[in-house]
This record gives C-alpha cells, structure tokens and sequence, in this order.
C-alpha cells in the first residue's frame, strides 16, 4: 500500500487553500483534497514561537505523482516556504484506492 500517500499543507486563508485544492486535483495531481479549518498553530517562525490561525490542506495522491504534486505546491502556495509533507496509506478500502490511482492518471 506504500503506493498512496496524504499530503498536507496550510495556508492563511481558506480560499487560498481550495485554490491549492482545486488547481491539484485539475492537474490530477490529487484525486481529491480536502480544506479543514480554522485550525490552530503553534511555531516557530523568524526565532520567535507564534500562534495564528490557518486551514489545513489534505490532499491524496500516488507516490508516483508525489514530486509533480509537490512542485505544483511550492510554486502555487503564497507562502515562500510552506509546510509540505506526506504520509503513507496503509490501508484502505480497495476500490477506494483503485479510483485514487485511476484518478491520478495522466489526462
């Protein structure tokens, strides 16, 4: 299963974070995201600890897309250095997964 992985971000807003949504699963980057928020964050930025308030991006691809989809990432996000980071599937219900790789084909 070490194929599929959920890859996360943040961003500020909620429309910036269904832009990123909506531009990754057009490109079938992703076979679908999600945008949840507000959520609250605590880090270190500039050398001092903050706290604000984003939305998490949650999108869901192929190991095999995952360098595409991270490049689209970097260049779209309005961030210059935003978390993205991906975890693998473990498991997951077989035809969910065989729709995820279909949906993640090349167009």
């Amino acid at each position: 299963m070490d194929d599929f992985l959920q890859v996360s971000t943040a961003t500020e807003t909620r429309d910036a974070g269904v832009r990123l949504a909506e531009g990754a699963v057009a490109a079938r980057l992703a076979a679908s995201a999600q945008v949840l928020g507000p959520v609250t964050s605590v880090f270190w930025h500039l050398g001092e600890q903050g706290t604000g308030e984003e939305f998490q991006v949650l999108l869901i691809t192929t190991a095999a897309r995952y360098a595409e989809l991270e490049r689209f990432l970097l260049a779209e996000h309005p961030w210059r250095n935003p978390q993205v980071i991906a975890v693998p599937v473990i498991c997951g219900a077989k035809d969910y997964l065989e729709w995820l790789r279909r949906s993640v084909r090349d167009a």
